[in-house]
């Protein structure tokens, strides 16, 4: 066992799960922590999830309004694109848990298809690659392809070189040559 810097749980290195109570996401939510949360979770090249632990009765307990939850929980699974698990108690989640590293070790993870047309022209469809890797939307591809000149440099670059480039930090840098590596 380890403390991890993101999360609470790393399954078979491949998935992430958070772990909340009813009472901790209703605090989280309060104080903010949530979504902050949520958002590291979402940048982070690693699938990840939130476990979501509790019956009726402790969401009850917390005293905070249904669209309050409601929400936090669409924030979540729509904004930040983070499955929510369910279970009632600590036993569940473990099972859950158990579950979940069954399904990484039969089925392999892969990024979901991409949508949309392939653009068309070399500069375009140079930009349409890079933003398939971490942390790259248009802006940071943009500066990457000015950097690098070609998607084959940007590639072979290392996580110093990545992150020399304007908006590219050090944690993206390393998201990048993570994703690239074998």
């Amino acid at each position: 066992m380890q403390r991890l810097p993101l999360g609470d749980y790393l399954v078979d290195q491949k998935l992430l799960v958070e772990r909340k109570t009813f009472k901790d996401f209703a605090s989280s939510i309060k104080d903010g922590r949530l979504f902050h949360q949520a958002s590291r979770l979402a940048s982070h090249p690693l699938r990840s999830a939130i476990l979501l632990e509790g019956t009726t009765d402790d969401l009850r307990q917390i005293h905070m309004r249904r669209e309050s939850i409601q929400g936090a929980l669409i924030a979540l699974t729509i904004v930040y694109g983070i499955p929510v698990l369910r279970s009632i108690d600590p036993e569940e989640s473990s099972r859950l848990l158990l579950y979940a590293a069954n399904q990484v070790r039969t089925r392999q993870l892969r990024p979901l298809p991409r949508q949309g047309k392939r653009p068309r022209g070399r500069t375009k469809l140079q930009l349409y690659i890079l933003q398939g890797l971490p942390g790259v939307g248009p802006e940071r591809a943009r500066r990457l392809l000015e950097a690098f000149r070609s998607v084959e440099a940007v590639v072979s670059a290392s996580a110093e070189q990545l992150s020399t480039v304007p908006g590219v930090g050090q944690k993206t840098a390393n998201a990048i040559r993570w994703s690239l590596s074998a």
